[in-house]
């Protein structure tokens, strides 16, 4: 930070500032914590090395990982399960050089995904999940959020809230597997599933108000229905951050498990109760949600319940 500040004129002011900005942003994730290639960080390109960071064994402590950066087109994995899992489908984010913050590119695949995944009959379960030991969202991409000119914030804010938006209103159940970091962003995109799970080990908060900004992605409306108004705004307030256990303990997840020596411990979960809801149908979902049914849907349920049998979903 001393250096940039060095720099004359409004160069060096812009680099303090964006220092600042990152200083601010790391202190919210925790001591040990930073982004890779940035101000705070060791002078190494992204594409070299990624600061990730996995339990390790017991989930007591932490060590460093290391990947290469992924293509574009890999940062989105859409997986459609087979056999006894099909109809799960699982989204993995695999942003691992840049913990699997969200990018323009990274926003635009999960909105193509999204399109396609809720008009397709065949799916019943959507997982959300990182591909990337330790992390699972670390919220909006900073590093290319600072390059972007003024005109760009406001529509790219307003497509990342458009795309939590949607994942919330999916006509099928969805689950969000938090096996590591999920913060600002990356929380909200857990906060629009309709379940959430999570390893002991990870760590969860809203932490924008660290950078003088609030939640953007539908955060302080889902946040609060989740564990209530008041400590909603306590969290967000303070930009507190908790463990998976203090997210159990105040109704932000629903499961919390140990981290198991793969750290997939909440897929795992999540993939178990997947498995439960594949006999069923999207309706409860929608009703859920308040949409309106056609006659034949009512009708076509009606029946079975007069038949007392169970219905024959053919995933209409």
């Amino acid at each position: 930070m001393a250096a940039a500040a060095g720099v004359p004129g409004a160069l060096g002011t812009l680099r303090a500032g964006r220092a600042r900005l990152v200083a601010a942003y790391c202190a919210g994730i925790g001591p040990g914590w930073r982004l890779p290639g940035s101000w705070t960080g060791l002078p190494v390109g992204p594409a070299i090395w990624a600061r990730g960071w996995t339990p390790a064994a017991g989930g007591a402590a932490w060590r460093r990982g290391y990947s290469s950066e992924a293509k574009t087109e890999d940062e989105l994995r859409v997986r459609y399960l087979e056999e006894e899992n099909r109809g799960i489908v699982v989204l993995g984010i695999n942003r691992a050089y840049a913990k699997n913050s969200l990018s323009k590119n990274l926003v635009k695949m999960l909105s193509k995904a999204v399109d396609a995944l809720k008009s397709d009959k065949k799916v019943r379960t959507i997982i959300v999940r990182s591909e990337v030991p330790g992390i699972f969202c670390a919220g909006a991409d900073l590093k290319e959020r600072v390059k972007m000119h003024s005109s760009e914030v406001g529509p790219f804010v307003s497509k990342l809230r458009a795309v939590i938006n949607e994942i919330a209103n999916l006509p099928v159940p969805t689950i969000a597997a938090i096996d590591g970091l999920a913060l600002g962003g990356g929380l909200e995109l857990a906060l629009a599933c309709d379940i959430r799970v999570a390893a002991s080990s990870a760590k969860m908060g809203l932490v924008e108000t660290k950078l003088a900004i609030i939640p953007g992605g539908g955060g302080t409306q889902r946040l609060p229905r989740a564990i209530g108004m008041s400590l909603a705004k306590e969290l967000i307030f303070s930009a507190r951050v908790l463990d998976g256990q203090e997210a159990k303990a105040v109704g932000l997840i629903s499961h919390v498990l140990e981290q198991n020596q793969e750290g997939d411990a909440a897929y795992r979960k999540a993939l178990d109760l997947a498995r439960e809801f594949l006999p069923q149908i999207k309706l409860v979902k929608l009703l859920q949600l308040g949409v309106f049914f056609g006659i034949d849907n009512i009708t076509f349920c009606l029946l079975a319940f007069k038949e007392k049998r169970t219905p024959r979903y053919k995933g209409e």
